[in-house]
């Protein structure tokens, strides 16, 4: 089960690091209808970005896959437990709902504002795959806090500042050259003062994390917590460098690409510091009887 969690969070983080190659190799009207991909004319002056958007829709099949592989890993596993069952039936789900978002894109012929929700969405599909990630390795118990009361609200007000920052994240993609289509338009706000907005909201972000690494240091909060808090700070620094990098280097595609695939890690690793915030003890397994029977095909009896 644990490996089916991370196929399936793997597989949400490779849909975002797709998009980010189509919209950046201008690929993005490659197929210019939807559902279908094969027929019509496309926009992009050349054939590969046919295949490129064509590439990036196949990769929901992959994705339905691995949903309906994780879906009956969770049906089968001994003893059965409904959460897994329910948040693998979730994402499962809302992998056709992303599909049709991103129908809705080249409708819109990749509206601003539709391509920041169609990235969001995968945001809330990156974490809720971590969050299935996390309960594989934890037990049916009532959740009990493992630090402060005072330390668990700023982690939730950390968890809303890179709300906000993955926000204005794609607000600052809306406005800069990278349009995915050379006929797109643009949200009309002013690049560079969004990125400004957006790097001021990084700093707090930043100087927020550092925060909190004090002071579950000085608290002796439990290793989880430590480990899960220090992985966000190297996630939000590696961030920051490739933003400064790309920015004074004229937004380079490649490093463009790192950026949007750090904010995968930057959603991941936030959700993972909030879910380190308790315990539900440990995981149940079955017995060795009990799936050695699970494994074998029940006896015939005579009539």
């Amino acid at each position: 089960m644990r490996r089916a969690a991370r196929a399936t969070l793997l597989a949400n983080m490779a849909l975002v690091a797709t998009g980010g190659a189509v919209r950046l190799t201008d690929s993005g009207l490659g197929c210019p209808t939807w559902p279908h991909c094969l027929t019509g004319k496309a926009h992009a002056p050349s054939a590969y970005h046919h295949w490129i958007e064509l590439g990036n829709r196949m990769l929901i099949t992959v994705l339905i896959a691995i949903g309906v592989a994780t879906l009956v890993v969770a049906l089968r596993s001994l003893p059965r437990r409904r959460d897994l069952v329910r948040l693998s039936l979730l994402l499962l789900g809302a992998v056709p709902l992303q599909a049709v978002l991103g129908g809705i894109t080249v409708l819109t012929h990749l509206n601003p504002w539709v391509v920041m929700i169609h990235f969001l969405a995968s945001m809330l599909m990156v974490a809720a795959a971590t969050l299935l990630l996390r309960r594989t390795g934890e037990g049916d118990l009532a959740a009990e806090p493992v630090t402060l009361p005072l330390l668990r609200l700023l982690v939730y007000g950390l968890s809303a500042v890179v709300t906000v920052v993955l926000v204005l994240g794609t607000v600052v993609t809306g406005s800069g050259p990278h349009a995915g289509d050379v006929t797109a338009k643009r949200n009309g706000l002013d690049p560079v003062l969004v990125t400004q907005l957006h790097a001021d909201s990084v700093f707090l972000l930043v100087g927020l994390t550092v925060a909190l690494v004090v002071a579950f240091a000085a608290v002796r909060a439990p290793a989880q917590v430590n480990a899960a808090v220090r992985r966000l700070l190297a996630v939000e620094l590696a961030q920051g460098v490739v933003g400064y990098v790309q920015y004074f280097t004229k937004l380079p595609s490649g490093l463009v690409e790192v950026h949007l695939i750090g904010a995968t890690a930057t959603a991941a690793a936030t959700a993972w510091l909030v879910l380190s915030l308790r315990e539900r003890g440990p995981a149940a397994t079955a017995s060795p009887a009990a799936r050695r029977a699970a494994a074998s095909p029940a006896p015939v009896r005579a009539t």
